[in-house]
């Protein structure tokens, strides 16, 4: 018999017949799939990483009678039903998480405008909330982020940042400390644009040469800013300060060049960039995920070629929200990373591209053993008449 269970009832003897749902990419899932729980350190990091698992009654030993069950199987759990209850689940998670993170940053923003000292323990506490989201499934906050107002965006585009950079820091194997670093330094690499004027910050249409060149003192006022923070390392400061150097050396505000700028400043210029371009703005749609990496990819001379081979892995060939035709002459928008290639990913079909006749959206994993479909090419919503999307992927989430 399979039963969900919450990982706070895990325990050791249980046999573990799939998570719901960690990272995609970390071996260490696949390790300890299928097979009795021995390890009390292993316990430890499915606890802290995930919430829910599906476990084998039959292999192993069974809930205590007072834990509570939250779904039952007799038999094998369809991947794509465990798959399409995990992702709304997180995304549900991801959209609370994304609420609290905007009024945190508002308030430290605030505070660094008025000069006064930022909690360093308030910020610890929201990167590691966002980390956490992000080992349980990696591409829900991340993809709900890129979903902001205007109103909101210099707020939200830090939290975005901070998921970015916390991800890319996982794919590349740093350390959990470096994996900290990371995420702070998202979280405040924007904090000196509360130093420049309201109007050119909030101003609606495109800045003129000069406001474009005012608001490119926001690296040395954030700098400023962060300096009399003594819990900030040098890391975090660094990326504030050069997270707008380019590796060609044409970047700001000191023109470094290749390994002049430092791995997190590589990293966060690219996290910057990416959500930026995917972003709307009063005076610009932003881009789908998919052209966004198309785009960066073809810009020479201004990401560091590994990191950004990195960020690809992180955020997908087919970015969570992208739009694709697939064989069988139909739409769908791209809705998790498939497990084993970036070139499967999971994806929910709604629009019959030979008709245009729209159905009932079916999630389908080009990944699967037996699914014969496959992604023909990428499209653009304003081809189709497609105006919202995001709902399709991120549901109630959706803002």
């Amino acid at each position: 018999m399979l039963r969900k269970i919450a990982v706070s009832d895990l325990t050791l003897g249980m046999y573990i017949h799939e998570f719901c749902r960690p990272r995609a990419h970390d071996p260490f899932w696949t390790l300890h799939v299928e097979r009795e729980l021995s390890d009390e350190a292993v316990l430890q990091r499915i606890q802290a990483s995930t919430r829910e698992v599906w476990i084998d009654t039959r292999l192993g030993k069974t809930p205590d009678e007072h834990a509570p069950i939250l779904a039952v199987a007799s038999t094998h759990v369809p991947a794509s039903d465990t798959t399409a209850t995990c992702i709304k689940e997180e995304l549900a998670r991801a959209k609370m998480i994304c609420g609290r993170a905007k009024d945190a940053v508002m308030t430290m923003f605030t505070d660094a405008r008025m000069g006064r000292a930022m909690n360093a323990k308030d910020v610890d506490l929201l990167v590691e909330e966002i980390s956490t989201s992000i080992m349980r499934h990696p591409h829900a906050l991340i993809s709900l982020s890129r979903l902001k107002t205007s109103d909101e965006y210099t707020y939200m585009h830090s939290v975005a940042v901070c998921a970015l950079m916390v991800a890319l820091a996982r794919q590349m194997n740093l350390s959990e400390e470096q994996v900290r670093d990371a995420g702070v330094a998202g979280l405040m690499h924007d904090v000196g644009k509360m130093m420049i004027s309201p109007t050119i910050l909030n101003k609606p249409d495109r800045l003129t040469y000069d406001e474009y060149e005012a608001m490119k003192h926001h690296p040395q006022a954030g700098l400023k800013i962060l300096q009399d923070c003594q819990q900030v390392t040098n890391a975090v400061r660094d990326v504030c300060l050069h997270h707008h150097e380019k590796v060609d050396g044409s970047g700001y505000p000191h023109g470094l060049k290749g390994d002049e700028i430092s791995l997190f400043a590589k990293m966060g210029a690219i996290c910057d960039v990416y959500d930026a371009v995917t972003s709307d703005r009063p005076y610009k749609r932003g881009w789908d995920a998919a052209q966004s990496i198309r785009e960066m990819a073809s810009w020479k001379g201004h990401f560091d070629e590994k990191i950004f081979q990195h960020f690809v892995k992180t955020v997908g060939i087919y970015p969570v929200g992208a739009l694709v035709r697939l064989k069988s002459e139909r739409l769908a928008v791209v809705v998790e990373q498939g497990e084993k290639s970036l070139l499967h990913p999971k994806v929910k079909a709604f629009l019959s591209t030979r008709t245009r006749i729209a159905f009932e959206p079916e999630l389908v994993d080009l990944g699967a053993p037996n699914e014969q479909d496959a992604i023909l090419k990428y499209e653009l919503a304003e081809s189709w008449g497609l105006e919202d999307i995001d709902a399709l992927w991120a549901g109630d989430a959706a803002p």
